[in-house]
């Protein structure tokens, strides 16, 4: 066995079911010739992406891999290699490297001092018959703790070494979860019960440890309402009476009411990062962290109480350890949180169903929820004035109903990222929303959807400007018009080989969304290029 084939191998034994790629890897048709299927993008940033909505969606159950050539192709991934590091996406990054007698000679690119930011870890294989020990450590690591992508670099002359098959051997690791000690769980239940007001903050390791029923669960038995993170979206229905919505950086009313007067606050499977796209949360408070990963604990905000743990495992603890609320208590909450929700609902619903053409994105979003079916719709944002108008507004009320991203934003990044969504859940509807100018980072890639029969619904908000922009560089815009950009991407799409439409009427959009959706079934991708106002009012808290 050459070393491509020990790799396709070892991608077999995983579980591997696609290789995302551009354009050359000796590995792409090892891994073919055992059934893997290449997806071959256009670009290698998206390839990456693609991968990373895999793993995303499937929970991490399934890991997307990548595998791009030396130089350009490693170069020109780094980025979307930085978006899933900084969102804890677990993914195998599988780059060539120049030969070994070229390392060190400039300008020769060096992945490794490069990534080694960007990764959990980083290596250049050495040897073939290390390659199963390297792999196996590869996997482990991205699933362990804080998740997040790992990378192997194969120099181009280990490609044609081979092993003896009779020596080739490889067993995936088996990882089992901790909970942690009951005396834990009673401190954070003990802090939990003696506070006047509790708020539960929902992140992203729910949806990785599958541990949505728990927190349904536990919430309903305290009665403690939650908010989610950007990326734990969906890791709570949205339209439960207890659920007070996502807090990002344009989030519901509802987020705000209940931080500013909570004293105890709940992170479960969450990092407590600070980011710009992230609510802030209040200091002078309690805090208790829940996260599999200690490095976690700590290191954003004063945290009262940390636990290292599973999230299921330990939200199983304190399910059987906590006490059923009184009924009186759980009407009061429930009376709050739907006070709150309906007057923000109310002071919003003009926008939403504003008659206004050119169309407000956010009638857009409203038309798009009453339209899909959400208990099998995966959506997700583009970065800026998108997922700043979504966030609020979407209602995710099934596990990896939403697809939230963010605490780096590349603009394009939601492409590729549904792509990845559609192809571990094939049976849902899978839509990204985006504006022009993310387009015109990505768009060719729709092809790429077209070539591989990927039925996504991709929805540009299509007002020929790079929104907001005109605000913070005013004289820029006045005498230069820098933030103005055009194009027709209906017709760019049809030219690509999918199905496109452009609407500018409010009455074409819902039966358009209804044709898009039957039009994917068969899987073909579809691009709505929906002519919309610049909306510069947000729900920033």
């Amino acid at each position: 066995m050459n070393c491509s084939e020990v790799i396709a191998n070892i991608l077999k034994a995983e579980g591997t079911e696609i290789l995302t790629c551009f354009p050359h890897n000796d590995i792409i048709d090892s891994a073919a010739a055992l059934g893997i299927r290449p997806i071959v993008a256009r670009t290698e940033r998206v390839a990456v992406n693609i991968a990373d909505g895999y793993s995303r969606m499937t929970g991490g159950r399934k890991i997307g891999v990548c595998a791009v050539q030396f130089g350009p192709g490693v170069e020109n991934s780094f980025g979307a290699v930085a978006q899933a590091y900084s969102d804890s996406t677990p993914l195998l990054h599988l780059p060539t490297g120049y030969r070994r007698h070229y390392v060190g000679i400039n300008p020769n690119f060096k992945s490794l001092p490069a990534f080694t930011s960007i990764t959990k870890w980083a290596e250049t294989a050495n040897a073939v018959a290390r390659l199963p020990d390297m792999l196996r450590s590869a996997f482990s690591i991205m699933r362990s703790g804080s998740r997040g992508p790992t990378l192997l670099e194969i120099p181009r002359d280990l490609v044609d070494e081979e092993i003896p098959d009779e020596t080739f051997k490889y067993q995936p690791s088996e990882q089992s979860r901790i909970g942690t000690n009951p005396e834990a769980v009673r401190k954070a239940l003990d802090m939990l019960s003696n506070a006047d007001c509790a708020v539960i903050v929902a992140g992203q390791g729910i949806l990785y440890s599958e541990a949505w029923d728990e927190l349904l669960a536990f919430a309903e038995k305290t009665q403690i309402p939650v908010m989610s993170t950007l990326n734990g979206k969906s890791a709570f229905p949205e339209n439960h009476p207890l659920a007070l919505g996502t807090a990002a950086a344009s989030r519901p009313e509802s987020v705000d009411h209940f931080l500013a007067k909570a004293d105890v606050i709940l992170g479960i499977g969450t990092s407590f990062t600070r980011n710009d796209y992230i609510t802030p949360f209040p200091t002078d408070r309690e805090m208790i962290q829940i996260t599999s990963d200690g490095h976690d604990i700590g290191k954003d905000y004063p945290v009262k109480l940390g636990i290292v743990g599973d999230a299921k495992l330990v939200l199983a603890q304190m399910i059987e350890m906590a006490t059923d609320q009184a009924s009186d208590n759980r009407a009061k909450v429930v009376n709050e949180v739907n006070a709150v929700r309906s007057k923000f609902m109310k002071d919003w619903m003009p926008r939403l169903t504003s008659d206004e053409e050119p169309m407000s994105p956010y009638r857009v979003i409203w038309e798009v929820m009453q339209t899909v079916d959400r208990t099998k719709t995966v959506l997700t944002h583009d970065a800026g004035n998108p997922r700043d108008q979504i966030v609020p507004f979407y209602e995710a009320i099934v596990p990896h109903g939403y697809m939230g991203w963010g605490k780096t934003t590349q603009l394009g990044t939601g492409l590729g990222l549904i792509m990845g969504a559609k192809l571990a859940q094939p049976d849902w509807t899978a839509i990204n929303i985006m504006g022009d100018a993310a387009f015109g980072m990505v768009g060719m890639d729709f092809e790429t959807a077209v070539r591989n029969q990927i039925g996504i619904i991709t929805i540009v908000f299509n007002n020929s400007l790079m929104g907001g922009y005109s605000t913070a560089h005013p004289i820029a815009a006045e005498r230069y018009h820098f933030h103005q950009i055009s194009g027709d991407y209906c017709k760019i799409a049809e030219a690509l080989g999918g199905h496109s439409e452009r609407i500018t009427k409010i009455n074409d959009l819902k039966p358009a969304l209804e044709r898009a959706i039957e039009k994917t079934k068969s899987g073909r991708p579809v691009l709505l290029d929906v002519k919309t106002g610049e909306e510069p009012i947000f729900p920033m808290g």
